[in-house]
């Protein structure tokens, strides 16, 4: 699977139609989004999600979510026995929606061998890496934002928008 994928449909449902090869299977997240093909962001997926998702073809669920966070530390051992990666990439909240963090999150999703799922609790960190990420791949701040919104960016956008500018500032050759 390639780095940096580009921008795909919407998000799907447990009823959608069967993915295509560009397409991630359906699966029912809560604040479920589909923002480039084969992958699917949202909040924590239960059991039941999980099990889904390896019936349907993921290979890898990435976790954001911090140790200390509810589900977090039994996830790994359902996800590996399903059958799927799992990765633990933890951002607490504002303070770690960081260039690294996307750097990172970019690495793993490059890695990937099929469908991913990337989590948080609610979707929202998720959403907020991906928007650094997509301006990491040279897209404007709103561009990037936007790219956040679409993998479920929604309480922390004024704090990713200051963060953007923040690197925009840091880069003149940007021409942000």
């Amino acid at each position: 699977m390639s780095s940096l994928w580009g921008c795909g449909g919407g998000g799907g449902t447990a009823d959608s139609a069967p993915a295509t090869a560009d397409e991630a299977p359906a699966l029912a997240l809560p604040n479920q989004r589909q923002p480039e093909p084969q992958l699917t962001t949202g909040g924590a997926p239960t059991e039941a999600d999980l099990t889904a998702a390896a019936a349907a073809g993921y290979t890898l669920v990435v976790d954001l979510r911090t140790e200390t966070e509810a589900g977090q530390p039994e996830e790994r051992a359902t996800v590996e026995g399903l059958g799927m990666r799992y990765e633990s990439l933890p951002v607490a909240g504002a303070d770690g929606v960081t260039p690294e963090a996307a750097a990172r999150l970019d690495a793993i999703l490059a890695a990937a061998e099929g469908p991913a799922i990337v989590h948080c609790a609610s979707g929202n960190r998720v959403g907020a890496l991906m928007a650094l990420r997509a301006f990491a791949a040279g897209a404007s701040v709103e561009a990037a934002l936007e790219a956040g919104r679409n993998a479920g960016l929604t309480g922390l956008e004024d704090a990713v928008r200051a963060r953007l500018q923040e690197l925009c500032a840091a880069d003149p050759d940007r021409g942000c």
